[in-house]
């Protein structure tokens, strides 16, 4: 590989933060740690970072925060949620505001790893048939898969890497069932609860995406996946 993977890790126990900044320099990262969200959001405005590892209770700026600001000026970096809470509403709250993976404390090195290289994984860029359209009409809509834009008018929504991966998939699949075993290991490289709820946040964005179009809709076909209708 060439540079280094460049991490912002925003952690504000200063012992756990240092101890997993080394963990990570050890198995070949280049992190930055910050102590607050404030420091941490103007940090990774001036740098350049190929993820985020993020507390959420943090001083000044709390994790959720953090996040959201982050996600209005990228949609893609990857986002890696650090909690002491366990709380279902948590984890499905950061879901929706756009995060890869959730890890909750005390965690070892190995898992933290293994989370890491499977968030960068599923971020790069994914094959496609060499017959693939780059570019889907869905009613009134464009989907620009390579670029993640979907158009409407004067209208651009900017989607995340999984929302875009998402829509491919339903594209793909037009007026067909996609199912969800099949999305899930794709997309999100298992099929556990926590992963089936944040595609249904993903699927829940989509829907909004939609809203102008009444030809279009993203059907939940129970027990089986969803499938995209455009009449």
């Amino acid at each position: 590989m060439g540079d280094k993977t460049r991490i912002l890790l925003i952690e504000d126990d200063p012992n756990l933060g240092v101890i997993t900044q080394e963990h990570l320099i050890m198995n070949g990262y280049e992190v930055t740690l910050c102590a607050n969200g404030e420091d941490g959001l103007a940090t990774w405005k001036t740098g350049r970072f190929d993820l985020c590892l993020v507390d959420i209770m943090l001083p000044k700026l709390d994790g959720f925060s953090f996040a959201r600001s982050v996600r209005i000026a990228d949609a893609e970096i990857p986002l890696i949620f650090l909690t002491a809470k366990s709380l279902k509403e948590d984890k499905i709250e950061g879901f929706r505001i756009g995060c890869d993976d959730y890890l909750t404390k005390p965690f070892s090195v190995e898992e933290l790893l293994l989370r890491i290289q499977a968030v960068l994984r599923r971020s790069l860029s994914r094959p496609t048939l060499p017959d693939e359209p780059v570019v889907f009409e869905i009613g009134k809509y464009r989907f620009d898969r390579r670029r993640q834009l979907l158009t409407h008018g004067h209208t651009q929504y900017k989607l995340t890497t999984r929302e875009s991966d998402l829509l491919r998939l339903l594209c793909l699949n037009i007026n067909q069932t996609l199912d969800r075993e099949t999305a899930l290991r794709e997309i999100w490289q298992d099929d556990s609860y926590f992963s089936g709820r944040s595609m249904d946040v993903f699927v829940s964005k989509l829907r909004k995406y939609f809203k102008d179009d009444k030809r279009v809709e993203i059907l939940t076909i129970h027990g089986k996946g969803f499938r995209l209708i455009v009449e």
